[in-house]
Order: C-alpha cells, then sequence, then structure tokens
C-alpha cells in the first residue's frame, strides 16, 4: 500500500468517526439527556490486533 494510500484511509475513517459522533452528541443534546452547561466527553480508540489505546477527554459547552 502507498502512503498516499494509506494517508487517505486513515482520513476515511477519521472522518466517518468525526461525523457520526457529532450527529450522536447533538442527538443527545437535543433529546434533553444532559444535566448542566457542559458535556463531558471521552473518545477511546483501539486496534484489534495492536497495543493501540489512545483515549482523548474534553468538554463541550452547551447551548
Amino acid at each position: 500500500m502507498s502512503e498516499d494510500a494509506f494517508n487517505m484511509s486513515i482520513r476515511k475513517f477519521l472522518k466517518e468517526v468525526g461525523v457520526t459522533s457529532q450527529r450522536k452528541i447533538e442527538e443527545t443534546v437535543r433529546n434533553g439527556q444532559i444535566d448542566g452547561k457542559k458535556l463531558r466527553v471521552r473518545m477511546t480508540l483501539t486496534a484489534e490486533g495492536s497495543g493501540l489505546d489512545h483515549v482523548v477527554e474534553g468538554e463541550i459547552e452547551l447551548p
């Protein structure tokens, strides 16, 4: 696999993660399933058959 194809594959995956995650967060907020003014979030990235285990945490300010 070329480096360009590898990068495009990663970008495609990350785009899917970003778009679907945003939709789920918006749906959760719209349905009123949140208390408070901030939503604490955590995203965990793992890869089967590897030692990859990466966690990103943050806060999203609510409207």
